[in-house]
């Protein structure tokens, strides 16, 4: 699983990265096998390419969840939840 914040470093950009970590981090002790990679996005034409119209943005798996906000911690995780259940019915 790969999630990605948007933005050009900010303070509101930094809070949605340590939510999303930690929202990782709850998932990995339900879910050991887990993998999931966090980044940064800081580049501009990088950030355009998702089409959002502000930031802080939250990707995964390059589907863009939320942009202009940084949602909860609980929120992060339930979109982290949908996505895994989703690539589970993909394999299936």
């Amino acid at each position: 699983m790969n999630v990605k914040v948007l933005g050009l470093g900010g303070v509101n950009c930094r809070r949605l990265e340590r939510r999303a970590s930690t929202a990782v981090e709850a998932l990995l002790g339900e879910i050991p096998s887990l993998e999931a990679a966090i980044k940064q996005v800081t580049d501009e034409e990088e950030i355009a390419g998702y089409a959002i119209l502000d930031t802080p943005g939250l990707v995964i798996d390059e589907q863009v969840i939320c942009s202009g906000r940084v949602p909860q911690i609980d929120g992060i995780a339930g979109w982290l939840r949908e996505e895994l259940a989703g690539s589970d019915e993909a394999e299936a």
